[in-house]
């Protein structure tokens, strides 16, 4: 509690220049008025030292040093007076306003200009002389101007410290969508590096494995060719995937997205992987013709590519011998993407599966606001299917928005 009103380094300058420069006026015989009750010189330096006093608490405790300023500036007419005396209450009642509560505050400079005002008008209709006004000036400028000062200092305070706390919440919430940015587009990555290479390397473990299972040179020599063929096309995506990481997405390095125009090669390609597992894939485009006209958006014609070629890298892994039908339609602004393989195990090599497919499709679909399913349903002749649904908005959520 004691180190709470332990005056600052400031007050105690004032304190000690305030005392000093009095004790300097008292010690010269410069007072500002005679002819009071107690005119005896030593009187001063009473009030002198009771205001000396204010200023040491005029920051930790404003109440209390206006309430000491007071009554040492009206001891202080009642006798010779001393100019210290009336400056340092001017700094009292700066302080008073500017460290006081905030009811404080907005009071003082009010009731400040009211007796400045009553007693303006009070000497005036006592004196009967135009030179009353001074006097009104005079409590003004001791009272009323200080407090005045007190109250804009005090805005121009409040106002700087909101501005930092403003500046100080942007910067949170800079980092924050950094972050977000960065969280974002690691997932992204992560969807497309997913994307263009498990295809790949399923077809490779796939056929590996059945090159060391059948003893057989024409069946591994058809192995390594496929094996050959998909390493080559995966690490060429590799070097496009880590290119376009190293250009840091220059304007001038344009990157080739894979559209729908580019499936009858991904289904081409996924019946020459899956020919051992005896996967037979095709495409049912019911999408109308005229449709096409107007070319749909970049990510949604991305989103739907990868979508098929997931789906077929998974039918690839899991699928039962037998057909795998991709479905394009559109009904409206609904792009459907619909892939279905028999459910089941076959007895050829498969290749392990992440569950990460099923997550880049389900986030791919959900950043376009549309929707996607995956699960098995019954199928012909009491055999199971698994779909793989995705609609799709032919418009960009920004666009519809």
């Amino acid at each position: 509690m004691l180190t709470s009103i332990r005056p600052d380094r400031d007050a105690v300058t004032l304190a000690v220049s305030g005392l000093l420069g009095g004790l300097l006026l008292w010690l010269l015989g410069l007072h500002t008025q005679g002819g009071r009750p107690f005119s005896a010189p030593w009187v001063t330096l009473v009030p002198l030292t009771a205001m000396a006093g204010a200023e040491l608490l005029r920051r930790n405790a404003p109440r209390a040093a206006l309430t000491i300023g007071v009554l040492a500036l009206v001891a202080d007419q009642f006798t010779r007076g001393s100019l210290a005396t009336v400056l340092m209450f001017t700094d009292v009642m700066y302080a008073a306003v500017l460290y006081g509560a905030p009811a404080a505050a907005r009071r003082l400079p009010v009731a400040t200009l009211l007796i400045t005002v009553a007693s303006t008008i009070g000497f005036l209709a006592w004196f009967r002389k135009p030179e009353a006004l001074l006097i009104g000036l005079v409590i003004g400028l001791v009272s009323f101007v200080p407090a005045l000062t007190g109250v804009s200092v005090r805005s121009h305070r409040a106002a700087a410290e909101s501005a930092r706390l403003a500046a100080a919440q942007t910067a949170r919430l800079a980092e924050m969508d950094r972050t977000q940015a960065v969280i974002a587009e690691r997932a992204r990555m992560a969807r497309e590096l997913h994307d263009m290479v498990a295809n790949h390397l399923s077809a490779v473990a796939i056929h590996s494995t059945a090159a060391l299972s059948i003893d057989d040179p024409e069946t591994s020599r058809n192995a390594l060719k496929v094996i050959r063929e998909n390493s080559v096309e995966g690490l060429a995506e590799m070097r496009r995937l880590i290119g376009l990481l190293r250009e840091g997405g220059k304007d001038e390095v344009p990157a080739a997205a894979p559209t729908l125009a580019a499936l009858d090669t991904l289904i081409e390609q996924t019946n020459t992987n899956g020919e051992s597992g005896g996967l037979v894939c095709s495409l049912e485009d019911t999408r109308d013709p005229g449709a096409g006209a107007d070319p749909l958006p970049t990510p949604v014609e991305l989103a739907a590519y990868r979508i098929v070629q997931e789906s077929l890298t998974n039918a690839l892994k899991h699928a039962a011998p037998g057909p795998v039908v991709v479905r394009l339609g559109q009904a409206g602004e609904l792009l459907t993407v619909d892939v279905t393989s028999e459910f089941g195990s076959r007895a050829g090599p498969t290749a392990p599966g992440s569950g990460a497919g099923l997550v880049g499709m389900r986030e791919r679909v959900a950043l376009l606001g549309g929707t996607f399913g995956a699960g098995a349903e019954p199928g012909g002749e009491g055999t199971k299917v698994w779909r793989v649904r995705a609609e799709l908005p032919v418009r960009e959520r920004e666009m519809r928005e």
